[in-house]
């Protein structure tokens, strides 16, 4: 009777829970047994393996194999565990010293030549297993940037008889860590490029700045779009710890690694699983690939009802809890909501050089398809016209309105923000947000003046003195004034009264 013990990890959202490959070899008829799994996922691991280590020059161990992967209730899938099993029937057939797998992780998938591939989760393995003080082996491919990313120790090799050579040497190579990711990859286009639209621009600079939802209203073809792709590139680079969160939810899913603010567009037609997060492995959805960075709804008023108010509970808490039959996971979901719409079917309500068709009660079934609550939660709300013809021709207004100079200024606020309450001002609340909005005792009586003259439930008086404390940043002001208040209520409706200072 030959035992062996081998140490690897299965994915669990974003966590990687130790498993221990238990290999046994018995006497009897040759035979393949994996404990926990399907006749046919028994066959393909069998196949894989098989043909892997003979494909090595190694010798397949002819006895009754019986495979188990403890602890049996956690739920295991893929081809993750190929490299594991492989390397304990080697040591259960005396063909590894026991001593080469002692205190390391393994994971990979192998191919039938031999060779290690890499596989969806293989970041969130690594770093658990780095965590836990451990070596790993894992697959050449990706290697040096799992390295940087984790700081651990890595063996990397291109197959399984290279690997084996490796871990027989008492002293083996360690994956050098290299520049992680290309931080200029992504590309956005340029706030410059939106011309004769200052309060469009204003608009995004103070969403930016303060991390608020914005919804853009206006005819076909002003700008909305651009606009929404337009604000990734204001955002300064993601804190540690969120860029850590999106790159491990990118591995999950499979998309290539980058820690530059992400950009997500679904299209109108998503079901609630894409975005929210589903299939039968509770897979991360486009609300929590756009945390840390933008997600744009265009068309706003052609998403699906009962897709759009399953948005309200994530701007609220920042993540989203996806259940299904045998997986449960949680994800961040810390994004800002970027929406766009046209003010009516045919796009041309309110313009005054096109003249709408649609009837008012077509408009009124038109904007029902978004709900109160769910515009309650978007800071800013700005109507847009089409700029004048001369705008077409104008060129850009130079450095000052470039994303690169609104960049560095808006990185400069909001490390001042989280010096100042740890996170910025779209996530204050309670004491919080009345502790970082300091006002004169006039400003006070104004704002709660304004507050009962347009009926605001306590949840809209606190948002838009969110929108006032970032005004006030930008500003570089330490107290929040009247004029700062103004233009909040400004960004959202008109004040009562024909003008402002009647309140």
């Amino acid at each position: 009777m030959h035992l062996a013990f081998v140490q690897t990890r299965c994915q669990a959202g974003l966590l990687a829970p130790e498993v221990i490959v238990e290999i046994h070899l018995g006497s009897g008829l040759p035979g393949f047994q994996v404990v926990g799994f399907s006749e046919s996922a028994t066959r393909q691991i069998r196949g894989r393996v098989r043909s892997a280590i003979l494909s090595s020059h190694l010798k397949w161990p002819d006895f009754n194999i019986t495979v188990n992967l403890a602890p049996t209730e956690q739920p295991k899938e893929g081809p993750r565990y190929d490299l594991p099993i492989a390397l304990g029937l080697l040591v259960a057939s005396q063909q590894l010293p026991p001593s080469s797998v002692a205190g390391r992780e393994f994971f990979g998938e192998l191919g039938l030549d031999g060779g290690i591939h890499p596989f969806r989760g293989s970041l969130c393995a690594v770093l658990a297993a780095t965590e836990a003080g451990r070596e790993c082996g894992i697959a050449r491919h990706g290697a040096p940037e799992i390295a940087a990313l984790t700081g651990g120790r890595l063996i990397a090799a291109p197959d399984l008889l290279s690997l084996c050579a490796q871990l027989k040497d008492a002293c083996p190579k360690y994956v050098r860590q290299e520049t992680a990711l290309d931080h200029d990859a992504v590309v956005y286009p340029d706030l410059s490029q939106l011309k004769g639209q200052p309060l469009l621009c204003k608009a995004l600079e103070v969403a930016a700045t303060g991390g608020h939802h914005l919804l853009m209203t206006g005819p076909p073809g002003v700008g909305k779009t651009l606009a929404a792709s337009v604000l990734p590139g204001l955002l300064p680079p993601l804190p540690e710890k969120k860029a850590q969160e999106l790159l491990l939810m990118q591995d999950v899913v499979g998309l290539a690694a980058s820690d530059t603010p992400p950009f997500r567009a679904p299209h109108h037609s998503s079901s609630v699983a894409s975005l929210m997060g589903g299939t039968a492995r509770a897979l991360p959805g486009e609300i929590s690939m756009a945390h840390g960075g933008v997600l744009f709804l265009d068309e706003l008023t052609e998403f699906p009802h009962a897709v759009l108010n399953q948005l309200r509970q994530p701007l609220e808490t920042g993540h989203i809890r996806v259940n299904r039959a045998q997986h449960q996971h949680q994800y961040p979901a810390q994004f800002q909501l970027v929406a766009a719409m046209n003010p009516c079917p045919c796009g041309f309500a309110g313009d005054p050089d096109r003249r709408c068709r649609c009837t008012p009660d077509r408009i009124r079934r038109y904007c029902q398809g978004i709900s109160g609550p769910l515009t309650d939660r978007i800071d800013l709300h700005i109507t847009l016209q089409r700029p004048s013809p001369e705008f077409l021709l104008m060129k850009s207004n130079g450095e000052d309105h470039s994303s690169g100079h609104v960049r560095a200024r808006v990185a400069q606020i909001q490390r001042r923000q989280r010096d100042r309450q740890g996170c910025l001002n779209r996530d204050l609340s309670g004491d919080d947000l009345l502790k970082a909005c300091l006002m004169e005792t006039d400003t006070e009586g104004w704002l709660i003046d304004a507050v009962a003259k347009l009926k605001l439930s306590a949840r809209s008086a606190h948002r838009r003195l969110r929108v006032a404390r970032t005004l006030a940043d930008m500003s570089e002001e330490r107290r929040v004034a009247i004029s700062h208040l103004k233009t909040a209520l400004i960004f959202r409706e008109a004040p009562p009264g024909d003008d402002a200072s009647a309140i």
